[in-house]
């Protein structure tokens, strides 16, 4: 509609206006987040793209040698040598663009893409150059560069796996090990281990001279941070507080400029944590980046960063993502801590548990069919409580997410040490209670809820160590679910494995979409 009158206004036809100065027009009127193609027939066999705040890839199939990786180009016709026009795409996910092409450009905001004729024009949108009187402003081409995707075609298709989420489930040994490869260090003629982020070094003087760390993320990415808070805490010796992007936002929380503002987000392209993320950029903070996508609008706006390296997630639920991104954060830990020497011992035996990761989630992973029997028995309730302490506090949010955006069933993680403030009073004996209670600092306190909530006869699932069942679930009266032990800081790794399990059972018993959840998208980009 508004495109039209637009065109009515300037006139039909007249060949003085072209179609990009028209969107360009419309553009002027938009507010919000967006990602749009534009289509008319008063200017046949053109195509214009433009966004703001969303993502939106230019894919490019088979370019010519005349603009290969890494020249730029500026009104470039993508002839092959017999004079026949390449295909084009326009994307707002890179998994769409894999199985065509690898040569993508990735556009920024304020920038439209103008295809015509076979040929590509990147032209740069100022919303300060309005239109004088009749006149409409003439737009300034820009050149750019093309890069390279790295994923193969492999990595989004489900293999011999029923569904996207079971499979990346599945995968996590595999994506830890990706994580981790080239970033840990043990070994070598001192026998050092030591953490090695190339993203970071360059900034990490700064960082530990910050007057405290901030957290900032939305859901998943969030309860990641949570996770990775306490270890953060304990080896950097800097204050660490946690921020929801869109609460920061709604309150105007103060940054200042010596706080180091850390964005975590699996897309790289979160409506409210990019936000945020202009928002500290405004108020001087040191923004780092812990994203899942090279070349993301987060990747590319913070001044350092740390590429997860997760590999393609598919399913809207993140899991994989979510155990990589911990990891990524106890390497950041790690790294802040590096020059203390009174922590070396504790760093060295977090090292170790990070190389033993790997295979210990290989372990649990074997909890499946046990989880999928679980399933199945909670598959007609109506809601579920999980408890967690200390690390496991994320966990038992992170969870109850699980269960409630793909399984539709009302979750919901509480802080155990919360228990008598308020969530006793749901206890009874038909709601199903999931406690976890590991071997860590907050073991004998997990005890003491297990046996709070027995005596008012509250139905337990406990998920503990091997070994410990005795120690928590006196006289048989809960349903034990054992788990490898891991290193403190790394045991909410081990532990969130079996509750992706029971969340994907849950759906798949319940017939709801396992990989894309009712209402919800894999990259969050309106607000």
């Amino acid at each position: 509609m508004l495109l039209g009158t637009i065109v009515e206004l300037f006139g039909v036809g007249d060949p003085g206006v072209t179609f990009s100065q028209v969107v360009l027009e419309v553009m002027r009127h938009l507010e919000g987040a967006y990602a749009l193609i534009f289509k008319s027939r008063h200017y046949p066999n053109e195509l214009i793209a433009c966004k703001r705040g969303s993502p939106l890839l230019l894919g490019v199939k088979e370019l010519a040698e005349e603009a290969s990786i890494g020249a730029s180009f500026n009104d470039t016709k993508f002839l092959s040598s017999n004079g026949q026009p390449k295909e084009l795409f326009l994307s707002s996910d890179a998994n769409a663009l894999v199985e065509h092409t690898k040569k993508v450009l990735v556009i920024e905001d304020g920038e439209v893409v103008h295809l015509k004729d076979g040929g590509v024009s990147i032209l740069k949108f100022d919303q300060a150059k309005g239109n004088r009187g009749r006149t409409l402003s003439r737009p300034a081409s820009v050149e750019r560069a093309l890069s390279i995707l790295e994923m193969e075609v492999e990595q989004i298709n489900k293999g011999k796996y029923e569904h996207y989420m079971q499979k990346e489930i599945h995968e996590q040994p595999e994506s830890l090990t990706t994580t981790m490869r080239g970033r840990l260090i043990r070994g070598g003629s001192c026998k050092a281990k030591t953490v090695l982020l190339g993203g970071l070094k360059d900034h990490l003087k700064t960082i530990r001279r910050s007057r405290r760390i901030v957290f900032i993320g939305c859901g998943t990415s969030y309860n990641a941070a949570l996770a990775s808070r306490p270890i953060l805490e304990e080896l950097s010796g800097i204050p660490v507080t946690m921020e929801i992007a869109s609460d920061l936002l709604d309150r105007q929380g103060p940054i200042y400029r010596e706080d180091t503002a850390v964005f975590v987000s699996q897309s790289g392209e979160t409506a409210d944590t990019l936000n945020a993320l202009e928002y500290a950029l405004e108020n001087g903070a040191l923004c780092v980046g812990i994203t899942n996508t090279v070349g993301s609008a987060i990747a590319r706006n913070t001044h350092c960063g740390v590429h997860i390296n997760a590999g393609a997630e598919i399913g809207v639920a993140s899991t994989k993502a979510y155990t990589s991104q911990i990891v990524v954060m106890a390497m950041l830990a790690l790294a802040i801590g590096g020059d203390l020497i009174s922590s070396q011992e504790r760093r060295e035996a977090v090292i170790d548990g990070l190389f033993d990761l790997p295979s210990k989630v290989k372990e649990v992973l074997k909890l499946d069919q046990e989880m999928k029997y679980l399933a199945k028995l909670l598959m007609a309730e109506q809601s579920l409580l999980v408890f967690g302490r200390g690390y496991n506090y994320a966990t038992a949010l992170e969870g109850a997410l699980k269960v409630k955006e793909v399984a539709l069933m009302h979750s919901e993680g509480i802080l155990a040490g919360e228990m008598k403030h308020g969530p006793l009073a749901l206890v009874d004996e038909s709601l199903p209670i999931f406690v976890i209670a590991t071997r860590d600092a907050c073991f004998s306190k997990q005890q003491s809820v297990i046996q709070q909530l027995h005596a008012r006869k509250g139905r337990l699932i406990v998920m503990c160590t091997k070994g410990d069942a005795a120690s928590v679930c006196v006289g048989g009266s809960c349903r034990v679910i054992e788990v490898p032990q891991a290193v403190d800081c790394l045991q909410t790794v081990i532990n969130t494995v079996p509750l992706q399990l029971l969340a994907y059972h849950l759906t798949v018993l319940r017939g709801h979409n396992v990989d894309q959840p009712r209402n919800l998208a894999k990259s969050v980009t309106t607000q």
